[in-house]
């Protein structure tokens, strides 16, 4: 027989509110943090974004510029994030046949990860390019946003298999 330890959250107290972790006593670390994430779109809007005739303007460059705010801004967004400092954020956007994908790289030292500020970086360059397309194709969808690996911390280096 196992006597198996019961489950804890680390983001719940005692009476089961929701809490802010408290990371005071941990050590900052060099961490990063990589995500990805794909905008699927017409093909008459690939060509627009290919030959720079959206008419709302350059969409690759807002939606880079969104994304790194974005990175930045996290902790408003998502209650239990901690406040960081967002050290470096590089925000990669191509264009493909389908659309175009995103792809972000956030680093800081400090005591928790980039993981959020990651995802929150593909996801907001996803909505400004959606954004700034809708008028020419109502149907744009943003698709499998993604951690794709991550440095640093306690828990080491982890890569997504097949996408590192």
């Amino acid at each position: 027989m196992t006597t198996e330890k019961p489950q804890t959250f680390t983001h719940l107290d005692e009476a089961g509110n929701a809490r802010m972790v408290d990371v005071t006593l941990k050590q900052p670390t060099v961490r990063s943090a990589t995500a990805r994430g794909f905008v699927r779109c017409a093909p008459d809007v690939v060509a627009a974004l290919r030959d720079g005739t959206v008419p709302k303007g350059d969409v690759l460059a807002v939606a880079r510029v969104a994304g790194i705010q974005a990175a930045k801004r996290t902790p408003e967004l998502l209650p239990l994030a901690h406040v960081i400092g967002v050290h470096g954020a590089a925000l990669d956007l191509a264009v493909e046949d389908a659309g175009v994908a995103i792809e972000a790289t956030v680093r800081t030292a400090d005591r928790t990860g980039v993981e959020m500020e990651a995802l929150t970086a593909v996801s907001v360059a996803a909505l400004a390019i959606v954004d700034m397309v809708k008028g020419l194709d109502k149907a744009t969808s943003i698709e499998d946003v993604r951690i794709v690996a991550k440095t640093g911390g306690k828990s080491g280096d982890w890569a997504r298999p097949g996408e590192a």
